[in-house]
């Protein structure tokens, strides 16, 4: 049963209002046939004859000329609905985050979403992933820190990157370290071609090992170049006749070599009052990076070393030799770009010991 028709009155302002609402292109198809309704109302036409024009049912003409009478304009808007109350709140993020800071179950590395959600008993394993990907929490990914506690960081520091930005007139800087057992592993190497055609490069996970090699390295901080010797150990006498055949290159100049904190590097007061002309620079406890030569191991190990296969070890040296003389043609020097370097605490990191 239709209710009784209410009459509408339709002011000029929203007569227009209407009329625009019809004419405009992009107007919701719900809000153009509210529109043409109440226009059609308030002409004076019946229910029937407009839900037949407009296309709808009798009750619909019926409840937009009801809201229309009793609200105006507003009452043609859709109300607010209260929906689906949802499973999931803001307690239970929290209670996800509370889980978090927990140690994982006992024989377990680190909580996953399937953890998670067994341990909350009463959440879903896909409600626990879609939190944290909303908030940016990564389970696997692990970061590393290393926090110096060397009292005289500062000094240290400065004194390193002083000789990096402003290195002293007439001298030579250079960064030495020690690259200790490389391996001359030999693989099976080739090429794999996939039934679609596709060809990759691989080697085979056994291997046959061949000894190794302790790299000595000099880098000239104003060059870029580097001098290098192989050895069999990695102690103080090797160290210091890889000095010798530094000094012995490079004669009648003074030399600033910045060095880590490796005991073999340190006591050698002796050999320094034997060379006058030598002086060791220490890098800060725990912060060896400030070694330019670390860089230039790191350039060796993924240009040079990755991926390859030795026979002997004489191969390997070899190969190490050539890549240096490769390297020394096209040598830049690395350009210190970092502005502050300052000894700061971590703040508010967790640390749990288990």
């Amino acid at each position: 049963m239709i209710p009784e028709a209410r009459e509408v009155h339709l002011s000029r302002k929203d007569r227009k209002v209407l009329e625009a609402c019809c004419r405009s292109p992009v107007t919701l198809q719900r809000d153009l046939k509210r529109a043409r309704i109440v226009l059609l109302a308030a002409d004076g036409r019946s229910t029937r004859s407009i839900a037949k024009e407009v296309g709808v049912q009798p009750r619909i003409v019926s409840l937009w000329r009801h809201r229309y009478a009793d609200h105006g304009l507003e009452g043609l808007q859709d109300k607010p609905r209260p929906g689906k109350q949802p499973i999931y709140t803001k307690t239970t993020d929290k209670r996800i985050l509370k889980l978090l800071d927990k140690p994982p179950p006992q024989g377990f590395a680190r909580w996953t979403g399937p953890l998670l959600a067994e341990a909350l008993g009463d959440v879903d394993v896909q409600y626990v992933w879609r939190f944290l990907r909303s908030h940016k929490i990564d389970l696997v990914a692990r970061k590393s820190w290393c926090e110096s506690n060397d009292p005289n960081f500062t000094a240290k520091a400065a004194d390193v990157v002083g000789l990096y930005v402003a290195p002293p007139a007439k001298a030579i800087v250079l960064c030495v370290d020690e690259k200790p057992s490389i391996q001359a592993l030999e693989r099976a190497q080739g090429y794999l071609k996939l039934p679609n055609g596709r060809a990759l490069t691989g080697q085979s996970h056994d291997y046959k090992r061949h000894g190794t090699t302790t790299l000595f390295a000099a880098l000239e901080v104003a060059t870029g170049k580097i001098i290098a010797t192989h050895s069999k150990r990695r102690r103080r006498v090797e160290f210091l006749d890889f000095m010798n055949s530094v000094t012995a290159t490079i004669p009648n100049r003074k030399l600033h070599v910045i060095l880590d904190n490796l005991n073999t590097h340190k006591k050698n007061e002796d050999w320094l009052k034997a060379h006058p002309n030598v002086q060791f620079h220490f890098t800060p406890t725990s912060a060896s990076w400030l070694n330019q030569v670390e860089v230039w191991f790191s350039i060796l190990q993924g240009q040079s070393l990755s991926g390859t296969s030795f026979t002997s070890l004489k191969q390997l040296q070899e190969h190490i030799d050539a890549y240096v003389n490769a390297y020394n043609d096209r040598a830049e020097p690395f350009v210190w770009t970092k502005k502050k370097v300052r000894q700061r605490r971590f703040k508010g990191r967790r640390i749990t010991q288990l």
